[in-house]
């Protein structure tokens, strides 16, 4: 395997505004309305904003690749200012579908690709974020995954679309609009017959949804039900009241919304061996928090009989599970009030309407036995089908055997309408009447898992008082076991219910891009052969994170009942392929070790087939997720992300960079005490040299001393937060690792990546407290006493050594406005006791504590305003001491001292530190009088 040495280095490789990026992320995650995650359920999709700005930078040249056009480093940052510019914009949630942001963006990439879009390729493509976005930017997109959910998911979103551009809806009656763009016909319909679906399926099982009698105290009348509250029941484990079916309820609790509280009462007549249910409005504090805890006794599935105050533990509890012997009582109604949430009483014409529903079919597909991830297997619940309710498997069954009506529906409407009676089928490249109402059908099976996934025997109700509504059953990435649950009514208007659902698909569908061709299919990413002069950018599966075959056979079972004629290869098997999914799960593989090297192996395959395959002239990105337990306990060496680098640096990749993405702010995870570690590095790779050499381990620190430290000056001067520091500084330190064909160890066996990372993060250590010798010795005094003793005090005799070994006094400390020293204590003084007046032109023992620590309470109190940016504009000279004291103190104050809050005040200043530079100098202070004129 080669490299081409000319090729041009790529604006990714050199700098990227990652808190413009990361801010978008962290923004999206609160994005709901017409984001492709309302499509359909698929785990861990990375950030459409940094995917987009990923593959941007990855095309895009950077420019100290055209030293003729740029031959100064001013002209160069100059320039990625400007491309920063188009990448701030390019990331905003509002601007995904605005033309000309994207189309400015296109010229750009057009510029560094010979007038091309040259084509990106995912072959683990999962949720379709990267084959999404690549389109959006106009870039011929395509992906692969082993996994069919996936490859619909990836089909519905970029396939799909470009074949019905600008199509008007084939629905009879009225149109919604005069005009249609990209999907907004193909949305249409899904809204129109989704709604005609709902119409079918109440004529056949509205009897098994009646409205419910409300109460005098809501008004009395008739409600539509919004869910029925169950809870599971065993026997009692007391002889004397063995045939009594017993709740095993975590919460009674129906509403926490003040005022408005209500909550299940059971009541318990042991002469009649009977348990009754009553609503509850208000009450104590201590009958509302007798009624949280259900009737729990402990963690886990402990609970007491209320029958008779025995307990009943968790063995009892799975004994009787596997025996058939779990039943289930229903102890409440929520109901629709007049605007508001009725609780209503149930009744034993209720519980038998429920029980009288009887399903044909229901998925007998076997749940796995992980308990790591799945739960309900011990207590005997052990199939999919298991999941559901009888009345919930007759509405799944109704609504997937309802789309194939619509189906055919679709196409005799889309025949009446003049589209081609061409009889190709959508799955062979089809775009006449037939493919397209096959198109339509994709989406409506889609809103079948979309409802499934609200309407099992897992969704719980959520009581508190902003919700009030079910649970998804994927609330995580797992099937937990829940002892009580809300079972939906699927023709309520809650969320949840068929109408909603079809309205998320439907407003999901009308903002996707349809602007070029796309195509995603079913393959091993071990054997692929589409990576062939494409553009790499992928997701891979993240080491042991996500078991996606076992959670996406739940959804599978119902794509398959609704889809299997559209796409019969796909739905050939009972359920998702496993045997050569790539993750490293424990329970298939016979232990971790086993796991860990099918995972290592497989993936070494999968990327160097990648690498083999792909263009030479861009670098590839691939993604790496982090998971907090994982990074909390090994930090940046963990195992997982060591064992993943493995594997890309063994498939012939040169780890070039690695820029930290976020879901979360650094700031808001450092103040909840929350490892600060991003949700995901982009690695940056390009082809190994094939010229590359082995050196020794004493070589490669002494490389890695010689290039580190420039670069992360570098990431420095582009205003990485420190809290992403300890991950971007990986990529430097991987680009001398990873250029070596091999760095060996003392008995001649090669160096591990774990190791490598061990001695990068050294490196970056050793690097942050080098920088303090740059400091005047009062800051230096000062660093030293803040990590000993923090704000607290320390003795006087131990501060008038630390003074002495660098040349100064206690009193000069004193004098210079950082410490007090009274009663033989010495105590840093805290940013709320520092004088109100400080001026820096004025000071005249000024140091680089003092400066840094005005700025931050200014920066705390106002955030980038003109006051902060004055004080920076003031500091003058020293602004960039100022930033390099603000990376040392984070590192003492998060690594050290593990104090969040002070950790959290340095980051945000970083954070914020190309804003206020921007801010500073349009500032000028005129000297004579000392007022501040602003550029305007």
């Amino acid at each position: 395997m080669t490299s081409t040495n000319n090729t041009k280095k790529k604006l990714i490789e050199v700098a990227i505004p990652l808190e413009a990026i990361n801010a978008a992320s962290a923004r999206e995650k609160s994005i709901r309305h017409g984001h492709p995650s309302t499509l359909h359920l698929w785990w861990a999709r990375r950030p459409l904003a940094a995917c987009r700005a990923v593959l941007f930078a990855q095309l895009v040249d950077d420019p100290s690749s055209d030293p003729g056009k740029f031959p100064t480093h001013e002209a160069q940052e100059a320039e990625r200012k400007r491309l920063f510019g188009i990448i701030e914009e390019l990331v905003k949630w509002e601007n995904s579908t605005n033309e000309e942001v994207l189309e400015r963006a296109r010229a750009e990439i057009r510029k560094s690709c010979g007038g091309e879009l040259p084509p990106v390729y995912d072959p683990f493509s999962g949720g379709g974020s990267i084959p999404l976005e690549a389109q959006r930017l106009g870039l011929p997109a395509y992906g692969s995954d082993l996994n069919p959910v996936a490859v619909m998911i990836g089909k519905a979103m970029i396939e799909i679309p470009p074949k019905f551009k600008d199509k008007e809806p084939v629905h009879p009656g009225a149109k919604e609009r005069h005009f249609y763009r990209n999907a907004e016909g193909l949305a249409e319909d899904v809204k129109y017959y989704g709604e005609w679906m709902r119409e079918k399926a109440w004529e056949r099982i509205g009897r098994l949804y009646p409205q419910v009698d409300l109460p005098k105290e809501y008004g009395g009348g008739k409600a539509t039900v919004i869910a029925w509250i169950w809870a599971r029941t065993v026997p009692s484990p007391d002889p004397a009241f063995s045939d009594v079916q017993v709740p095993i309820a975590s919460s009674f609790l129906l509403s926490t919304k003040v005022g408005k509280e209500a909550w299940v009462e059971p009541i318990v007549d042991k002469q009649a061996k009977t348990i009754s249910y009553r609503i509850r409005h208000g009450g104590t504090k201590a009958e509302i928090a007798a009624a949280k805890e259900g009737t729990k006794a402990g963690r886990g599935a402990n609970f007491r009989c209320i029958m008779s105050d025995t307990a009943i533990t968790p063995d009892y509890v799975k004994s009787n599970g596997r025996a058939g012997k779990m039943g289930q009582t229903l102890i409440a109604i929520v109901a629709e009030g007049n605007r508001s949430r009725a609780y209503v009483g149930p009744t034993e014409a209720d519980e038998r309407l429920a029980f009288s529903a009887k399903p044909e079919w229901k998925p007998e597909t076997s749940l796995p036995n992980d308990p790591r991830n799945f739960w309900t297997v011990d207590y005997g619940l052990t199939t999919f089908g298991d999941l559901f309710t009888d009345r919930q498997l007759v509405a799944l069954n109704t609504f997937s055997d309802l789309v194939h009506e619509a189906r055919a529906r679709i196409e005799t409407d889309a025949l009446a309408s003049d589209q081609s009676s061409d009889p190709t089928p959508l799955r062979d490249g089809g775009n006449g009447a037939k493919a397209y109402a096959e198109a339509v059908s994709v989406y409506l099976g889609m809103v079948v898992n979309k409802v499934a996934d609200r309407h099992t025997s897992i969704a719980t109700w959520d009581s508190s008082s902003t919700k009030l509504q079910l649970r998804n059953t994927f609330a995580r990435q797992s099937i937990p076991m829940t002892w009580d649950f809300g079972e939906g009514n699927v023709f309520c208007s809650s969320s949840g219910a068929w109408e909603p659902s079809v309205n998320w698909v439907s407003m999901s569908v009308s903002v996707l891009p349809s602007l070029s061709t796309g195509s995603v299919v079913q393959e091993n990413a071990q054997a692929q052969r589409i990576a062939e002069g494409k553009v790499i950018s992928s997701d891979p599966p993240y080491y042991d994170n996500i078991g996606y075959a076992d959670l996406s056979d739940f959804l599978f079972v119902w794509l398959r009942k609704a889809l299997r004629d559209v796409y019969p290869d796909l739905f050939s098997l009972l359920a998702t392929p496993k045997a050569d999914e790539l993750v490293a799960t424990p329970y298939r593989h016979g232990g971790r070790e086993a796991a860990e090297s099918f995972f290592l192996k497989g993936m070494t395959v999968a990327i160097e087939s990648m690498a083999r395959q792909s263009s030479d002239v861009f670098p590839a990105t691939i993604y790496y997720a982090f998971k907090q337990s994982e990074v909390a306990q090994e930090g940046i060496s963990s195992t997982g992300w060591a064992t993943f680098l493995q594997a890309v640096v063994e498939a012939g990749y040169a780890v070039v960079g690695t820029w930290p993405i976020r879901t979360e702010m650094a700031n808001r995870m450092i103040a909840s005490g929350t490892n600060a570690l991003a949700n995901s590095v982009v690695l940056v790779c390009r082809k190994k040299e094939a010229t590359a050499e082995s050196v020794t381990r004493a070589e490669f620190i002494r490389a890695l001393k010689r290039e580190l430290p420039p670069a992360i000056s570098k990431l420095q001067a582009a205003n990485i937060a420190p809290a992403d520091m300890p991950q971007s500084a990986i990529g430097p330190g991987m680009g001398v690792f990873s250029r070596f064909k091999a760095v060996l160890e003392s008995d001649d066996s090669p160096m591990s990546v774990k190791t490598a990372l061990q001695l990068i993060n050294r490196e970056l250590d050793e690097y942050l407290g080098g920088i303090q010798g740059e400091f005047d010795a009062d800051t230096r005094f000062a660093i030293t006493w803040f990590e000993q003793n923090g704000t607290g005090k320390g003795d006087y005799g131990v501060a008038d050594n630390l003074a002495r070994a660098r040349g100064i006094s206690v009193d000069s400390v004193k004098h210079a406005g950082i410490v007090e020293s009274a009663a033989g204590k010495v105590r840093i003084l805290s940013r709320d006791e520092l004088d109100d007046d400080w001026d820096p032109e004025d000071d005249r023992h000024l140091t680089v504590w003092e400066c840094l620590q005005h700025l931050v309470r200014q920066h705390e109190k106002d955030g980038i305003s003109h006051d902060t940016a004055v004080l920076l504009k003031k500091i003058n000279i020293h602004a960039e001491a100022v930033k390099d004291l603000a990376y040392c103190l984070y590192d003492i104050s998060a690594n050290k001292r593990k104090d969040a809050k002070e950790a959290t005040a340095y980051n945000a200043l970083i954070a914020d530190w190309t804003e206020l530079t921007k801010a500073a100098a349009a500032i000028h202070d005129t000297s004579g009088d000392r007022q501040i004129r602003l550029d305007i």
